[in-house]
């Protein structure tokens, strides 16, 4: 990264070039008293961010989307600006954005303190990862595109099919709940698998599982004692696949899974990641997704 932000190279002069004819553009139209049309020009980077947008009827002002923005599926036709971890605040300022509005987590820093000071307004979504959570971020993004009322109307409709959801997964694990271990990564044979404090962590909850990894925070390497210590009953992926995600024989042969319950079973769930872990507005389907697959019924 240092040589990304080099004060003496020529991408750092770019980047002061692209804010700098930013500035001067939104300066001159604010002078003039002009209504430009600039604020119905969003940029939406994060996935669940977008998504919101969009289920506000709001998506005819979206001109720009990150990576992480697959859903619905006009967005992917969307510029895209890059990956929502891995921004250059270059490739953000070209598409001329008269709003930007971020998942929190967004970067890398240097690169959100650029979008900061471009002279346009930049909305940080907070993340929680839970049902409060969900609720706060859709009133957010409502504020931040100025349709409040239509963000309170979505937000009270699905904190009631997230309780229903919750209440249908609770039932389901009222015999025996469900240890389960999300897996981000198998790359290497080395799995890359969730703790506490995650998207992972707080989807597994709201369907009525228990986390199988509860002494660490993030996402961490296990060791093969790690894992058949957790002794989860179900593996939960990602269906993305690639080198990320290997495929369930792969997966289930190796010799730490074979000794937990999931890998005796082959017990194995795989969701779309943004469905999963985006929590936004398909938040109350994927509970239920997850908890069927848990439980069955």
């Amino acid at each position: 990264m240092s040589g990304l932000f080099n004060m003496h190279g020529p991408r750092w002069l770019l980047i002061i070039t692209v804010v700098l004819a930013s500035a001067l553009v939104f300066g001159s139209a604010a002078e003039a008293g002009a209504d430009t049309g600039k604020s119905d020009r969003i940029v939406s980077l994060g996935g669940s961010v977008t998504e919101i947008i969009y289920a506000l009827g709001a998506g005819s002002r979206v001109i720009a989307r990150d990576t992480t923005s697959s859903f619905p599926p006009e967005a992917e036709k969307l510029p895209d600006v890059g990956y929502l971890r891995a921004l250059s605040p270059e490739g953000v300022l070209s598409v001329s954005p008269g709003l930007i509005i971020a998942e929190e987590g967004a970067g890398p820093p240097e690169t959100i303190d650029v979008l900061r000071n471009a002279k346009l307004p930049y909305f940080e979504i907070p993340e929680s990862y839970d049902r409060a959570g969900i609720v706060s971020k859709i009133l957010a993004v409502g504020d931040a595109i100025n349709e409040a009322e239509k963000a309170r109307v979505l937000a009270n409709a699905l904190d009631a099919s997230l309780g229903a959801a919750q209440a249908r997964a609770e039932a389901r694990g009222i015999e025996h709940r469900k240890r389960v271990l999300f897996i981000l990564s198998t790359q290497n044979d080395r799995i890359l698998a969730s703790g506490t404090g995650t998207a992972a962590a707080g989807i597994i909850a709201l369907a009525g599982g228990d986390n199988a990894v509860t002494s660490f925070e993030g996402y961490k390497p296990l060791t093969d004692e790690a894992i058949i210590a957790a002794a989860p009953d179900v593996i939960l992926m990602m269906d993305r696949g690639g080198d990320h995600g290997a495929a369930n024989g792969e997966l289930l042969a190796m010799p730490a899974v074979t000794l937990t319950p999931a890998g005796k079973s082959g017990a194995v769930v795989r969701m779309d990641g943004l469905y999963l872990l985006g929590f936004g507005p398909r938040t109350a389907d994927a509970v239920n997704d997850l908890s069927a697959a848990l439980y069955g019924g």
